[in-house]
């Protein structure tokens, strides 16, 4: 006769170690300490950290019993300033770009920081119902109890409000106008009406709203012009230089692989400098020397797209190879990211290779691994 054994309990460590994406505040949950720690500056009501400890949780920075900081944004610091600064005011803030932007990153990072908490999150997308952002119903108890507070089902954006912390909707500008002005009254007068029963849930001190919104969702649910002056808008830019984006792949590759036990590439700098450079130039329409003109392709080509290149080439390079990142590892992730219209884009990609990365010198075995790829 079998045994059934159960598999034993893991303590909190353990389970958070288990985790393949642990949320900020767990992940960076010593730098965060070490920050409140050291924190003597004015913190407004419920806040973690004082303003200035978020940006520096941000942008990184030393301390003075020497903790460092590591980076989590790389851009303008006036940028950060802005955003923190608009959490400690009445108006909730909107983080706008184009995809690829690390929006989502900075909204979760800038929540672990304000409230220790990331997870009051709204997800947007076109089926978005009311609910989500306001309350549902617990339909059991509705039905054999009738309209309650044991019966209501508090959204992200309610529990946010009664907690006095901070609350995301991701991707706001995907969902629905009906929907997206149900905010129009949490945010102007900080109430949450509950008609049902005859209640209202007000606000604490500490409550704020972080959105974000792509660039190029333009004209799929424009915000209304009432919804938009509840928000001050940030708009966060792609890197300003190559070597500051490759800091920030290289940076973020190395997270990712140590989550999924990825060795670390012993040289892996050049490749990840070339998949850079030919997302810039194509992004930008000009070669970096400034020289040749170039057509852009329909896809965004971001950062995020390069970070995602470059760690499936780190996979292929473990698992099927010496280890080592190789042009051959980049080669597919970087023509799947570059031909999304297979008619329009394969012709701008051919032409790039043959009329630019060909001649570049020191780029011969890149050149190769992507024409072996390229129907």
């Amino acid at each position: 006769m079998g045994v059934s054994v159960e598999p034993m309990p893991m303590d909190r460590g353990e389970a958070a170690a288990e985790v393949l994406r642990p949320h900020a505040e767990h992940t960076f949950a010593a730098e965060l300490a070490a920050l409140a720690a050291q924190d003597d500056r004015p913190r407004p009501a419920r806040w973690k950290l004082s303003p200035w400890a978020v940006a520096t949780y941000l942008l990184g920075g030393a301390l003075p019993d020497g903790t460092v900081i590591t980076p989590k944004y790389v851009g303008p610091r006036h940028i950060v300033e802005v955003a923190v600064t608009t959490l400690a005011t009445d108006r909730a803030l909107l983080l706008l770009g184009v995809p690829g932007t690390a929006k989502t990153w900075v909204s979760e990072h800038l929540a672990a920081a304000v409230s220790g908490d990331s997870t009051l999150l709204v997800q947007g997308t076109a089926g978005t119902p009311e609910e989500t952002i306001r309350y549902g119903w617990n339909y059991a108890r509705l039905l054999a109890q009738g309209p309650s507070r044991d019966a209501l089902v508090p959204s992200p954006v309610m529990r946010a409000m009664a907690a006095g912390a901070v609350a995301r909707i991701e991707e706001l500008t995907r969902v629905p106008a009906d929907v997206q002005d149900t905010l129009i009254t949490i945010l102007s007068e900080k109430t949450l009406p509950i008609p049902e029963l005859g209640q209202e849930v007000q606000a604490v001190r500490g409550f704020n709203l972080i959105a974000t919104a792509n660039d190029r969702d333009r004209g799929v649910n424009e915000l209304s012009s009432a919804l938009r002056r509840r928000f001050n808008t940030v708009v966060l830019p792609l890197p300003e230089s190559a070597e500051a984006e490759v800091d920030i792949v290289s940076r973020r590759v190395a997270q990712i692989g140590r989550s999924l036990d990825l060795p670390a590439p012993p040289d892996g700098l050049d490749e990840i400098r070339r998949v850079v450079t030919v997302f810039r130039e194509l992004r930008d329409g000009v070669t970096a020397d400034g020289r040749t003109r170039l057509k852009s392709p329909s896809g965004a080509l971001s950062t995020a797209e390069a970070i995602s290149v470059v760690t499936h080439g780190l996979a292929l390079a473990a698992h099927f190879g010496d280890g080592v990142l190789r042009p051959s590892d980049v080669a597919a992730g970087v023509l799947g990211a570059v031909v999304r219209d297979p008619a329009a884009d394969r012709v701008i990609w051919r032409e790039y290779l043959e009329a630019v990365v060909r001649e570049r010198d020191g780029w011969t075995d890149f050149y190769r691994a992507c024409r072996e790829v390229t129907p």
